[in-house]
């Protein structure tokens, strides 16, 4: 077994015998991800082979295409909307980061998104798919042109409050509990600038093809719940983002950059242990569900040398372990993210995930249940749309950031222990993909690029080195960087938008590589047969001003209990009594 140097040093061998092997030969040289050559088949794995490169690239001799963004009235109006309303812009992120509403919650924020919408003249329909909290607006103008569909998010994260703009870990939210202190929810993910953005960039199509009378047809997705990866893979198995021709993402980032690489498929899988509560004076008897929860966390870690693939994640946390030590706890709760490189990997790791569950189950003397909460397949890139969307960055050019974002990001940095770079003020050069897939993180926009032509990209919204899902990007998410990194996102999604509606041959020639790399692969949700998506039942305000009935008919309403049963364990005859 080699160690990281010699792994690095093989890489760089590979990678300098040049263009005769392509990606794929390479991944099946090194072993990486632990496909073999066998699995990189199309036969094998579908799903896998056609994320992969559609046609061999070498990393050295590729450059980037030019002449593919053109400049047009259309978007010189679009971008001069952004530009125009971009106190607006910032306000709306600005007030979706103080809301910090959760997963499946996104009350006040989701409002917020869609009045933004509904003020540029899009109709807006909330319960998208039966959630509460998603909504699709929608513009049209004339008939017979492109539909394009923009991704919005808002959910914030649990435990990442932070105050606005301050250059080390200060809570804005502290939950003062003596035995338990925490924090409140934070936009550590900077979904407010997310919505923010790509609801701006919908806008300014709007008005841009209405100003200069050009047919198209523009589809907002309000989506709820991303951090939980439940709100477009539910959706898309219920058809809402058929008949669109394109769709458009975008992530703040740590860099102001794009690529046609994939993403992990994943399922997230909660495990429920039932035991019997006592004393804990007196645990004779007792069947702890913690020590089950507890034993199979452990256990799963033993997975990970010789059934986890560097393409493979393995996070868990215990979400339900008691209340108090002297009561030994009834029922607990572990949830883990399973990831890999495609559905059918994923589907082997979680199979080995479920037997320790049901070893820890039986070591313990308790009953364990599982239930898939979520699931998404890798992302279906696109090399043609990606190159399009990287001209229209390097025409835009970076955010536009201040001293003041400079000097927050370098204050952030010094806090963490980083090199003090500050932000990320450059458009990354358009790279091939690494040679060898190696993991990474998940999304449910990867559902949507397996039945729709999808392109992603990132815009620096916190400081370089830093990382997502942290305090420190909350910090920043509708400081000076986010606010900048806000307006130069729309601006992105909007001039790219607005290149497939005055283009036909682009959007054409994104449509064509979409239509060759799904041939032989059928998509099919990940989510199993019956899924019944988690909800909250909103507040009566909200339900009268989003016109809603509670609950919707896709859903069992109250769900079903989950109650111990189990009877305390038997120590075997008495003893009899000493002499």
């Amino acid at each position: 077994m080699c160690d990281l140097h010699d792994q690095h040093e093989h890489n760089e061998a590979l990678m300098a015998a040049g263009p005769q092997l392509s990606r794929r030969r390479i991944m099946q040289l090194l072993g990486a991800a632990g496909v073999t050559a066998a699995a990189m088949t199309a036969e094998a794995d579908p799903a896998m082979a056609a994320a992969d490169d559609a046609v061999d690239t070498d990393p050295a001799a590729y450059k980037a295409p030019e002449g593919l963004a053109e400049d047009s009235p259309a978007k010189a109006s679009a971008l001069d909307w952004i530009g125009s309303n971009a106190s607006r812009i910032t306000g709306l992120n600005a007030e979706i980061w103080e809301h910090a509403e959760l997963s499946l919650r996104e009350w006040n924020s989701s409002l917020a998104e869609a009045g933004f919408l509904e003020r540029a003249g899009f109709d807006v329909q909330f319960g998208t798919a039966g959630f509460p909290t998603a909504f699709t607006a929608t513009f049209t103008y004339g008939s017979g042109g492109p539909v394009l569909g923009f991704s919005g998010e808002y959910d914030a994260l649990p435990g990442l409050s932070q105050n606005k703009g301050v250059g080390h870990h200060d809570p804005r939210e502290y939950v003062h509990d003596p035995f338990a202190p925490s924090y409140g929810p934070g936009h550590g993910c900077g979904h407010s600038a997310l919505g923010t953005a790509a609801a701006a960039a919908a806008a300014a199509v709007a008005q841009a093809a209405k100003k200069h009378r050009l047919p198209v047809t523009v589809k907002f997705f309000g989506s709820t719940a991303e951090e939980t990866l439940i709100g477009k893979t539910y959706a898309v198995s219920k058809g809402v983002y058929e008949g669109l021709d394109a769709f458009l993402d975008w992530h703040p980032s740590t860099a102001n950059a794009t690529g046609w690489g994939t993403t992990t498929a994943m399922t997230a899988v909660t495990f429920t242990f039932l035991g019997v509560a006592g004393h804990g004076g007196t645990p004779l008897g007792n069947k702890s569900a913690l020590d089950a929860a507890v034993m199979m966390a452990t256990m799963s870690e033993f997975l990970r040398e010789e059934n986890l693939a560097p393409s493979g994640r393995l996070h868990w946390v215990i979400n339900n372990g008691g209340d108090i030590p002297n009561v030994t706890p009834e029922i607990a709760e572990i949830s883990y993210y399973v990831r890999e490189g495609s559905p059918a990997r994923v589907q082997v790791l979680l199979d080995k995930v479920i037997a320790v569950s049901e070893a820890a189950a039986k070591a313990s003397q308790t009953k364990v249940r599982h239930r898939i909460t979520s699931a998404c397949w890798n992302q279906l890139p696109s090399k043609s749309f990606a190159e399009l969307l990287h001209e229209n960055m390097r025409q835009i050019g970076p955010p536009e950031f201040t001293a003041e974002a400079h000097r927050l990001a370098k204050e952030l940095q010094e806090s963490l222990g980083l090199p003090q770079k500050g932000m990320h003020d450059k458009v990354a050069d358009l790279t091939p993909p690494n040679p060898a897939f190696l993991g990474g993180g998940s999304t449910d926009v990867a559902d949507i690029s397996w039945n729709v032509p999808t392109v992603s990209m990132g815009a620096a919204l916190a400081p370089i080195g830093t990382k997502m899902h942290t305090w420190s990007t909350a910090s920043c998410a509708a400081a000076a960087p986010g606010q900048a990194a806000v307006v130069a996102a729309a601006k992105y999604l909007a001039a790219t938008a607005v290149d497939l509606i005055t283009q036909p041959a682009r959007l054409k020639a994104v449509k064509d590589e979409f239509t060759e790399r799904t041939k032989g692969v059928e998509w099919k949700t990940a989510l199993p047969d019956g899924y019944e998506p988690p909800m909250y039942e909103p507040p009566a305000w909200f339900l009268k001003k989003t016109r809603q009935k509670w609950p919707p008919n896709n859903i069992t309403w109250p769900p079903q209990r989950i109650v111990s049963q189990e009877k305390f364990s038997s120590l075997g005859p008495e003893l009899a009594p000493q002499v």
